[in-house]
């Protein structure tokens, strides 16, 4: 049986890390519950105080084929490497010197929404294609393949 899937992040400021991973996807906000026009309203139904709001967020495909991301506050922050990670498909079907480019670009437009370039890594045929390790705002690391 198939299983929906969610990836959740822990995070220091939710609201701001879903806006980017939002960025990043081409993803949007996850809409309010039904019967309420925006989330403010909702949450006041909900007895939510405005200190509390910014606790979780989320964002989904507006076509509904990825997963749902999940941003939940903590309060502490991150310690060590990630032992998963995302990889963004940002050149597929590219190779050689057009997907390095085209993976550049895109670290680039990445870098001016608050993400970190970390290392590049080079084409290493057979197998290894090439890649850019990034960070998010918070620095989860991520790879550009």
């Amino acid at each position: 049986m198939a299983r929906d899937l969610q990836i959740t992040f822990d995070a220091a400021d939710p609201a701001r890390l879903a806006a980017f991973w939002a960025d990043v996807l081409g993803y949007r906000l996850q809409d309010p519950p039904g019967g309420f026009a925006s989330w403010d309203e909702a949450l006041d139904a909900m007895g939510i105080p405005p200190e509390r709001r910014n606790d979780a967020s989320g964002v989904v495909d507006p076509d509904g084929a990825g997963p749902r991301l999940f941003f939940q506050r903590v309060a502490e922050g991150k310690q060590a490497k990630n032992r998963v990670h995302l990889d963004v498909r940002a050149a597929p079907g590219l190779s050689g010197d057009d997907r390095m480019a085209a993976l550049e670009a895109e670290a680039e437009r990445l870098t001016a929404l608050g993400a970190q370039r970390l290392t590049r890594f080079e084409p290493a045929p057979p197998l290894g294609s090439g890649h850019i390790v990034m960070a998010d705002p918070e620095g989860n690391e991520f790879c550009l393949d």
